[in-house]
């Protein structure tokens, strides 16, 4: 049996851990770590739009953390943040604070033939529609250009077949969040 484990590390490829999901308009990861003071202004002030999103993760640094919260992009992490660990001028979009997406995963109900559009109606910016099926029920479709990653899909799903992953582009980490599917 061949351990591709061992094969990865000898050939200098070993395995990155997924790194955490920083707030909206994070700087890449090894600035955000160098910059943050982990002072937790912008986990106060995310509780104090209503929001809840962003939570003390590993060493005190803050993390978004979907389930039940979603982003309503009101950017007051970002003006909390004295440091510039948050920065909307350092995105090259600054209408986009990452570059994360919902996923719907073969456990959604249509799969099954039950009706269930939650995750749509939870939707701020349509980006999820339903298609007709011959004979089946509508299957949702998500269209990557409009969703914003805010994670509102995310807790009206009554089966959890919605995991928001992804990539940030502009800072090339990876991050993935939510219900494996």
């Amino acid at each position: 049996m061949v351990d591709n484990a061992r094969r990865g590390f000898l050939r200098a490829r070993i395995a990155r851990a997924s790194l955490p999901l920083r707030p909206p308009w994070a700087v890449p990861e090894g600035d955000f770590i160098s910059r943050c003071s982990r002072c937790g202004d912008c986990v106060a002030a995310c509780v104090k739009s209503g929001s809840s999103l962003l939570k003390p993760g590993e060493g005190g640094y803050p993390v978004a953390a979907f389930d039940p919260a979603s982003c309503t992009f009101c950017g007051d992490c970002v003006s909390a943040c004295a440091t510039s660990a948050l920065d909307r001028a350092a995105w090259q979009r600054a209408d986009a604070p990452w570059s994360i997406r919902a996923q719907i995963g073969e456990r959604c109900l249509a799969h099954d033939k039950v009706v269930c559009r939650s995750c749509g109606e939870a939707c701020p910016v349509a980006a999820i529609r339903f298609r007709l099926q011959l004979g089946g029920v509508a299957v949702p479709e998500l269209d990557p250009d409009r969703c914003t990653g805010c994670g509102a899909c995310l807790p009206t799903c009554p089966v959890g077949a919605i995991a928001i992953a992804g990539q940030r582009s502009e800072q090339r980490n990876e991050h993935q969040h939510g219900i494996p599917t």
